[in-house]
């Protein structure tokens, strides 16, 4: 079972572009990515903010995946929001751009808590564990409600 996917190494230099995405010429990194998510139950995404917004390969990523039209892979796909920045924000910016993306790809979000990460690079040890106790409970509150939500859309 995959436990986590980068979409870097499917979009670096695959831009979306509807007009090569046919029946008869898809690029096989759509494909490929597609059918990975496919295999999804729920998705987790954890986004840096790029000028208040998610990072293009992220977006790029959610176009390839709601393609073509009538048979996006995230269609009814539970899926929880985390935004991080080094700054005070936590990438609330990003955080609710990408919950608007998700509306119209029809992925029911955790709605609360609210995940907004900010100070991201104190908050790790060098072993990349949490620091802080609070945060872990935090981050546990969180994982239980995105678990509730999944077994809300799985009865």
């Amino acid at each position: 079972m995959k436990r986590y996917i980068s979409w870097g190494k499917y979009f670096f230099f695959n831009i979306y572009n509807q007009d090569v995405d046919g029946e008869n010429n898809v690029p096989a990194e759509y494909t490929s990515f597609r059918n990975t998510i496919k295999e999804f139950d729920a998705i987790v995404f954890v986004t840096p903010e790029y000028n208040r917004s998610v990072p293009a390969v992220l977006s790029n990523a959610l176009d390839v995946g709601s393609r073509p039209y009538g048979a996006s892979v995230w269609n009814g796909k539970p899926a929880a929001v985390i935004s991080q920045s080094p700054g005070n924000l936590g990438g609330f910016g990003a955080n609710q751009h990408l919950r608007q993306i998700l509306v119209p790809l029809n992925m029911p979000v955790v709605q609360q808590p609210e995940a907004y990460i900010s100070n991201a690079a104190a908050l790790l040890e060098e072993n990349d564990k949490v620091k802080d106790q609070g945060t872990v409970q935090f981050l546990q509150t969180f994982v239980d409600a995105f678990v509730h939500l999944i077994k809300k859309y799985q009865a």
